[in-house]
């Protein structure tokens, strides 16, 4: 009887591990925050295609599932891939291979990383990014002056670093025969005591930089790929890329479809009449690695540039008011085209007039049509009464700007209008939603520094002491959310990744800390551990 009863046991236990499941990948052991609706935790989930199949504790995965890869994450925090709902990833590929003048602190020290980086390459033409005159001791715009006499026949153009102004040499005004006289609708050629400064401002950027050599194939492939290593490595698996051509979204296509870009990629195309009779007649583009939805528009420039559109003048610059980058008229034609597909809008608007008039502008054409989740890009500074007309548009901000511009915003607009500015919870009340990006390489690619403005609203000084208008900060339940589920819902993807949730991609990372507990000083400095796309270690 004891022998039947043994050979029971033993065929029951054999029978249980035939009926196991198997996965290709089980997680066991974690701190999970699975971002779910009810933002519930979990220790472990299993995934078999790229797709997890199951979610619970690690005694009930192990029990039903069975595998050959088991990742043990010891007890430390997993979240659901980050996705950067506004950056330029081509962009941030590209800075790479230009000169470096992010943080510089004068135009001396400006001017010494250009020398530098042409005694390094010397290149036929130059290009430089990162400049902010706002961190100088001079707050002027700089003057071209040095640059004529350092390179007196090779072009030059140095791209402030919200990339709504240029400095260009002698040489490179010449390209496109920039006068004193020259003029061009949404832009701005300065002119001071009857010279060109070399200064040019949003849509006078193209009088000097429609003459540069294109970049080839293999720059825009390269820049991809070095891009999607940087990405990668500090946890984002979708990037919302605000502005690629026809060429450069096929490029990623070819990349994707060889699996050497793995990156998932929400492409807005950047508006001209051209793309949007291209891409409409085409329709969408949907795999599981590129979604091709949106047209990407400027309705006005920068704040920090003088550009964003306002509806009194500038605080700082009596009479000014900004500039209108695409005029009402073209506007609103296009949404019209667009409100008639199912292609999404997204426009940028940082002045209170400009993120007026897309507003009017996006519910006029939008009237009667449900769930088009167009948005609004910064959504920089609101009127007071303007936030109602958030209701059906969706808003898509970025937390390091209002860090970044915390210094010297008020004296832009005053002291009236700052209280309307990155004013990010009283957004997500008017929506519900907020999709958070960086507008990398605008700002740093961190998206800890992302959650971290969202919450703290200080610089990694914690300055100011307190936060800035901290009324306006979100919690961090709403940070997470807003870079992974309203990020996704943003881009329509929410039915396939944003969470860790049955039937979505595994895309997941692990971090060395606990971004939900972790003293808020920390955050900017977690580490990603390990990212995974697809069940894919990267």
């Amino acid at each position: 009887m004891k022998k039947l009863l043994f050979i029971l046991i033993l065929i029951t236990t054999f029978s249980c591990e035939k009926e196991k499941e198997q996965a290709d990948l089980i997680v066991t052991n974690a701190n999970i925050y699975t971002v779910d609706d009810a933002f519930s935790k979990a220790e472990a989930f299993a995934v078999k295609d790229g797709k997890i199949i199951a979610v619970g504790t690690t005694s009930e995965i192990a029990n039903k599932y069975q595998t050959v890869d088991t990742l043990n994450a010891d007890g430390k925090t997993i979240v659901p891939g980050f996705i950067d709902a506004h950056c330029h990833f081509l962009g941030l590929g590209f800075n790479q291979q230009v000169a470096n003048l992010v943080g510089a602190k004068s135009f001396e020290e400006m001017m010494k990383r250009v020398l530098n980086f042409q005694n390094e390459h010397n290149n036929d033409f130059i290009l430089g990014r990162g400049w902010d005159q706002n961190d100088w001791e001079d707050k002027q715009f700089p003057n071209k002056r040095l640059l004529d006499k350092l390179y007196p026949n090779t072009p030059v153009a140095l791209t402030r670093i919200d990339g709504h102004a240029i400095l260009a040499n002698q040489a490179a005004l010449d390209l496109g025969n920039v006068t004193v006289n020259s003029t061009i609708e949404g832009g701005e050629v300065m002119v001071e005591d009857g010279q060109l400064t070399g200064i040019l401002i949003d849509n006078a950027e193209s009088l000097v930089m429609n003459y540069w050599p294109e970049p080839t194939r293999s720059d825009i492939s390269n820049a991809l790929l070095e891009a999607q290593k940087l990405c990668f490595d500090l946890g984002l698996t979708t990037v919302d890329d605000a502005g690629l051509g026809k060429d450069a979204i096929e490029i990623i296509d070819s990349l994707q479809q060889t699996g050497d870009l793995k990156m998932r990629i929400y492409a807005m195309v950047s508006h001209s009449e051209a793309n949007l009779d291209y891409f409409l007649d085409k329709g969408i583009t949907k795999t599981d690695r590129l979604n091709v939805r949106s047209f990407k528009f400027y309705a006005d420039g920068a704040l920090g540039s003088r550009g964003a559109m306002l509806k009194e003048p500038y605080s700082d610059k009596p009479g000014h008011l900004g500039l209108l980058v695409t005029d009402l008229e073209t506007l609103k034609t296009s949404a019209e085209r667009i409100a008639n597909s199912e292609f999404q809008m997204n426009t940028h608007a940082i002045g209170d007039s400009a993120n007026r008039a897309v507003l009017e502008t996006y519910n006029k054409v939008l009237e009667g049509k449900d769930d088009r989740r167009w948005r609004v890009e910064h959504a920089q500074i609101v009127s007071d009464e303007d936030f109602e007309l958030y209701k059906n548009i969706m808003p898509s901000i970025q937390p390091t700007h209002a860090t970044s511009d915390m210094y010297w915003a008020e004296d832009r607009v005053g002291e009236e209008r700052i209280k309307g500015a990155y004013a990010y919870k009283q957004l997500l009340d008017a929506y519900g939603k907020v999709a958070l990006g960086t507008d990398f390489p605008v700002e740093q690619v961190s998206p800890f520094l992302t959650f971290y403005a969202a919450v703290a609203r200080q610089d990694l000084e914690h300055y100011p002491e307190g936060g800035f208008q901290m009324e306006n900060a979100l919690s961090r339940e709403e940070a997470l959310k807003g870079m992974t589920i309203w990020a996704a819902y943003s881009n329509f993807e929410e039915n396939e990744k944003g969470s860790i949730e049955v039937g979505k991609f595994a895309d997941f990372i692990i971090l060395d800390k606990d971004i939900m507990m972790v003293d808020a000083r920390q955050i900017p400095h977690i580490k990603v551990l390990k990212t995974v796309v697809g069940g894919e270690v990267q």
